[in-house]
């Protein structure tokens, strides 16, 4: 495609995240953590040392391949987001006391992994969102974010220098690729770090883009940090900043309220509330906004790492069918929903144990749609 062209964006995205690739959680491959102490993809790294480029290399090639890509588009999915950490490109990177002694742990070669993944998508007519899903230092304590148990990103201005310059090299590399869509700026920041220090990381990672990719090309992303879009009137607004998507992810099996509730509330959660509040934050943000991930899980204890239960959940009660009437319910209460915003992505393409979070058994079980047109 010329330069001079930029590739017609879907009116709607209906997209996938391929979570579990690039970045590592343990929930998700618990075959990669056998016999490990490791709980992410630092401390895995860490703990096998030169084992680790084997076992991970081997891990990209069959984890996600070129038929993953075909199968999506077949079924009318038309947009993929790729998690992928700050090591992507390879050292130097900052040191975090969780390395030990190798100051450069993580295994070299996802770049040319993500290389592949563009020409795939390109080929089957796939947009992509490339997500920075793991900072230095992490900047959740979460497993997703590269470090369990730590959140330090924000601490340091290391840290988020090189969060910004490796936005600057995925916009340098990709934003030239038909099939790149958009490039988000962080994944799930926790809540508690300052909202003036986020907005600022935002700002900065947003001209770090824009260097390489004009807002006629390419999209910016930015997620909510797990606060109420109200935090961000005005924010990132036109015409000052262009072509910017605001990112919000729903799940009902995190908070002991959604613990605690039956299916039915679950229904009425997804279905009613989600819907009005679909509409007020694109009605008061002047800002297109996405559903970034969301799933069909209801069971705390199959995904967490560190949440203490009970794990009481709403199908606990329920005969095989009832289960899978129930999903379906819930999936399609969402996706109504979630039609209402700019798009959406599952959470997330593939897991090894967790049907409910893995969209292509969720497809074939018939727990979603069979096709997404």
């Amino acid at each position: 495609m010329p330069d001079h062209v930029t590739a017609i964006p879907p009116t709607r995205l209906r997209g996938v995240n391929l979570g579990g690739w690039l970045v590592l959680e343990k929930w998700m491959t618990p075959s990669l953590f056998e016999r490990l102490a490791a709980t992410d993809e630092t401390t895995w790294c860490a703990e096998l040392g030169s084992e680790a480029p084997t076992r991970l290399r081997s891990h990209w090639e069959r984890f996600i391949t070129r038929e993953d890509f075909a199968w999506l588009a077949d079924v009318g999915i038309n947009a993929v987001r790729i998690p992928l950490g700050h090591w992507i490109f390879g050292p130097p990177y900052p040191y975090h006391p969780k390395y030990g002694a190798d100051p450069h742990p993580f295994v070299e070669g996802g770049v040319e992994v993500l290389d592949r993944a563009l020409g795939w998508a390109e080929a089957v007519g796939l947009r992509v969102i490339l997500d920075l899903h793991a900072a230095p230092g992490c900047q959740n304590g979460f497993d997703n974010g590269g470090i369990l148990g730590v959140c330090e990103w924000h601490t340091r201005e290391e840290y988020l220098a090189h969060a910004v310059a490796v936005l600057g090299r995925l916009a340098e590399r990709f934003g030239r690729s038909p099939a790149l869509f958009a490039i988000q700026l962080l994944n799930e920041p926790r809540w508690d770090v300052p909202t003036a220090l986020l907005k600022d990381y935002y700002r900065r990672a947003y001209e770090a883009v824009r260097a390489h990719c004009p807002p006629e090309r390419v999209a910016v992303v930015f997620h909510d940090g797990f606060r109420p879009h109200r935090e961000y009137l005005g924010f990132m607004q036109p015409p000052a900043f262009k072509n910017v998507i605001f990112d919000v992810h729903r799940y009902q099996c995190f908070e002991r309220e959604d613990l605690d509730m039956d299916i039915h509330g679950h229904l009425h959660k997804a279905g009613d509330l989600r819907r009005q509040e679909a509409d007020e934050i694109q009605r008061g943000l002047g800002l297109p906004a996405i559903v970034g991930e969301w799933s069909l899980g209801l069971d705390l204890k199959v995904v967490s790492l560190w949440a203490e239960g009970p794990f009481d959940h709403a199908l606990q009660h329920m005969d095989a069918f009832q289960k899978n009437v129930a999903l379906r319910a819930y999936g399609a209460a969402q996706l109504l929903s979630f039609e209402r915003y700019r798009g959406w992505f599952f959470w997330s393409y593939r897991t090894e144990t967790t049907p409910a979070w893995c969209f292509r058994e969720c497809v074939e079980r018939g727990w979603l749609p069979p096709r997404f047109q």
